[in-house]
């Protein structure tokens, strides 16, 4: 039995992200998220300006005419969501938790995938592999994914990215596009994603919330690592504080993107203060130049 909430906050992301799928970013994901490459459709015979590469020399000596093999592109593919679930994704002080953040998210790129005639499939995780929900296509399906990713109740509290993207390189067999969902507040993930990437379109979805890049002056405060459950008292209304709690928090996130740079992946940042659409479209207008260049 589904819990009534749950199924308000199914519906509330339903009606949201299928109606953005649509309206805003289909054609977009479309244009710059290709299949595995070509599949056979036909042999016809040899017409001025075809490659001559492509002639069939079996069934031409057969049929003692010039025929050529014609292929079309194979639209299909497989969406992976890798979905970070550790304690430090219930955190949020604006419109919405970073776990509630990711659930929309990961619901737009899978009704995106399904509009492409895609498959989807999931792999939550914490300090450990949560839960992997294999791809399938349709509706239905992406109601269970996004479902399981709301209704999860994660039986660890920390973060491993690299189990995550490992997980990924075992599980899917064909070169699929993963949308890593995550905060990146985890070390030891930069090995994993390079070996990932060259099998895989991996694409860095970073998860921000505007607490994480500073403190607010509200004197001596407790604050809980929501992880390891360790606590400190800090005082926040000391200026060198903030200023090293500012500089620490930017250098995490600038060494994140700077390995996705390096590994030259495609990423975005998202914040929970601001709408998820604009960064999503961005990047796929950046994959669109850069393929049409």
């Amino acid at each position: 039995m589904i819990p009534r909430e749950l199924l308000a906050a199914l519906r509330r992301i339903e009606i949201t992200t299928r109606h953005l799928a649509t309206e805003k970013l289909v054609g977009s994901y479309g244009s710059v998220f290709k299949g595995q490459g070509l599949a056979f459709q036909e042999v016809r015979q040899y017409q001025p300006g075809d490659d001559v590469r492509s002639i069939d020399w079996n069934v031409s000596a057969r049929m003692r005419e010039t025929y050529v093999k014609i292929f079309v592109e194979e639209r299909e593919m497989t969406v992976m969501l890798l979905v970070d679930l550790s304690r430090s994704q219930q955190f949020g002080t604006r419109v919405a938790k970073k776990a509630r953040l990711a659930a929309e998210v990961a619901a737009l790129c899978a009704f995106s995938a399904i509009k492409n005639n895609d498959r989807v499939g999931l792999i939550l995780n914490t300090d450990q592999i949560e839960k992997i929900v294999p791809p399938k296509k349709g509706q239905k399906h992406v109601m269970r994914v996004v479902r399981e990713i709301l209704g999860a109740e994660p039986q660890h509290h920390g973060t491993n990215l690299a189990i995550a993207l490992q997980t990924l390189t075992r599980v899917a067999r064909r070169r699929s596009v993963a949308f890593l969902i995550s905060d990146f507040f985890d070390t030891g993930w930069e090995r994993a994603l390079a070996l990932a990437s060259a099998r895989h379109d991996v694409i860095p979805l970073m998860l921000v919330d505007p607490r994480d890049e500073e403190l607010v002056d509200v004197g001596l405060a407790t604050f809980e690592d929501l992880e390891s459950g360790e606590s400190v008292i800090v005082d926040t209304s000391s200026p060198a504080v903030r200023r090293h709690y500012a500089a620490t928090m930017r250098r995490l996130n600038t060494q994140s993107i700077a390995t996705f740079r390096k590994l030259g992946l495609d990423h975005c940042v998202m914040r929970t203060d601001r709408t998820y659409v604009e960064p999503l479209r961005d990047l796929f207008a950046r994959r669109a130049r850069r393929i049409h260049r």
